[in-house]
């Protein structure tokens, strides 16, 4: 499914969300409730694979406001945000951003594949979600999570369940079982419900934990 284009000639949104929205109402009792409450408000892609893989590293294991301090920092050190003017930056500025050292280093490797060609970007639209995890996985500091992250914010697949997410568990948690310590095993069974569209229902978990949009 193809996504399709927002008002906002920055964002592409997917063309599958309101047949989605009306499965997941239909199939399972916890988006009936959730889904009304945020209107028209949906996942977008900034339509960019660099920096949506960078915005990914940058948020990981961290809060969706601490992230979006973080990236603010980071984006306004270059000119533009791109792979060459990224390797240009000074570690000490990005650290000064409020990157870990580690970040850092995941960062400068991901500018490198893009500046390389080392990555497939325009065959990524026609390849199976498990093919692009299997060769984003391959660059240092991108593991199975920033993989699927890309997948639901940049590509736009309808049926990611980022199991490796705290988010997503946690919501669960609190949605589905009261606030009782949930399993990953627990989490697919709930989605079994929202299966074809295990992204759009993340999205809305993630929306009833954190007040701001989830974006990368």
């Amino acid at each position: 499914m193809a996504p399709s284009r927002a008002q906002d000639p920055e964002f592409i949104t997917p063309d599958y969300w309101e047949e989605a929205c009306r499965h997941l109402v239909k199939k399972d009792r916890v988006m009936r409730r959730l889904i009304p409450q945020f209107g028209d408000a949906r996942l977008h892609s900034r339509g960019d694979a660099f920096t949506t893989l960078a915005r990914s590293i940058v948020g990981h294991q961290i809060s969706v406001k601490s992230a979006k301090s973080v990236w603010e920092r980071f984006e306004k050190l270059p000119r533009r945000l791109t792979p060459a003017n990224v390797l240009k930056l000074k570690v000490d500025d990005m650290r000064a951003a409020g990157l870990s050292a580690r970040k850092v280093e995941y960062l400068v490797d991901l500018a490198l594949h893009f500046d390389a060609g080392t990555v497939h970007v325009d065959a990524w639209n026609d390849m199976a979600d498990e093919m692009i995890i299997a060769e984003l996985v391959a660059i240092r500091g991108i593991g199975r999570w920033t993989a699927e992250m890309f997948l639901i914010f940049h590509l736009l697949r309808p049926n990611v369940l980022p199991l490796d997410d705290p988010s997503l568990i946690a919501g669960i948690s609190q949605q589905y079982f009261s606030g009782d310590p949930v399993s990953r095993s627990d989490a697919r069974e709930v989605a079994v419900a929202w299966a074809p569209y295990c992204s759009v229902a993340t999205w809305y978990i993630w929306r009833s934990l954190e007040p701001l949009p989830v974006a990368y």
